[in-house]
C-alpha cells in the first residue's frame, strides 16, 4: 500500500487563514483506494517547520511527501521544481516567521548543495491537473521563505539518508475570501484546490513506486 504524507501550514504574517489548513482538514474525509493518507499542519517557523515534517517522515516512512503552501498572487496550482539552500526574508515574509525571525542570506544547511530538485513527477501531475480542467503550471522558484526552507530541508534529509521517498512542494493560490479586497490578485476556490491536491495524491498512489 502506497503511503502519502500531506502537509500544510498555519496562517502567517498578515494572513488570517491559510487554504492548506482547509485542504488538510478536508483530506481526512478522502478515501484513498490502494493507499494510506497521513497529514499534518506545520508551524511557520524556520527552526521548527522542517524538523516537524522530518519527524513525521521518520514515524510514518511514507512513499511520497506532498508539502503544501499558499502563494498569494499565483493563479495556478504550482508544483515546485527546486529548493535552494538559502533563508532570506528580504522581499518575502517581510514580517519574518511566526516567531519574528528574519534571516538574511543564511544557509539552510552549511556545506549543503546550492539546490535540490523535487523528486515528485511534477510534469506528469501538472498535465494531470490540466487534463481535469484545473489550472496548473510548474514553478521554478519556491522563494526563500518558509516553503523553500521546508522543501530544501526535506529533500536534503532524504538524499543524505538515501531514503526511497519521493518528495516535493506544491503551492496553491489564495482563496477568494483572502483577496476579495484586492481585485487584481488572482484566486482559486478551495473546492478546486482540494480537487487538484486529491488528484495528485491519487496519481501517486496509482503509480506507486514505479513513477519516474
Amino acid at each position: 500500500m502506497t503511503k502519502i504524507l500531506l502537509s500544510g501550514f498555519e496562517a502567517f504574517g498578515e494572513l488570517t487563514s491559510n487554504p492548506t489548513m482547509e485542504i488538510i482538514s478536508r483530506s481526512k474525509e478522502w478515501i484513498m483506494d490502494g493507499g494510506q493518507l497521513y497529514s499534518t499542519i506545520l508551524p511557520v517557523i524556520y527552526d521548527k517547520c522542517a524538523k516537524e515534517l522530518i519527524k513525521k517522515i521518520e514515524d510514518i516512512q511514507p512513499d511520497y511527501v506532498l508539502a503544501l503552501g499558499v502563494a498569494v498572487g499565483r493563479s495556478t496550482i504550482t508544483p515546485e521544481r527546486i529548493g535552494i539552500n538559502i533563508q532570506d526574508t528580504v522581499g518575502e515574509g517581510k514580517l519574518g516567521d511566526n516567531e519574528g525571525l528574519r534571516p538574511k542570506d543564511r544557509l539552510i544547511v552549511e556545506g549543503g548543495p546550492d539546490g535540490l530538485f523535487s523528486t515528485l513527477p511534477i510534469r506528469q501531475i501538472t498535465e494531470k491537473l490540466i487534463e481535469n480542467e484545473i489550472p496548473a503550471t510548474i514553478s521554478n522558484t519556491a522563494g526563500t521563505y518558509i516553503c523553500n526552507n521546508t522543501l530544501y530541508s526535506v529533500l536534503h534529509y532524504i538524499k543524505k539518508n538515501q531514503l526511497p521517498i519521493r518528495a516535493g512542494f506544491i503551492h496553491v493560490p489564495a482563496t477568494p475570501n483572502m483577496v476579495c479586497k484586492q481585485p487584481n490578485v488572482p484566486s482559486m476556490t478551495i473546492d478546486l484546490q482540494e480537487k487538484g491536491i486529491r488528484l495528485i495524491a491519487e496519481y501517486c498512489i496509482k503509480y506507486g513506486k514505479s513513477l519516474g
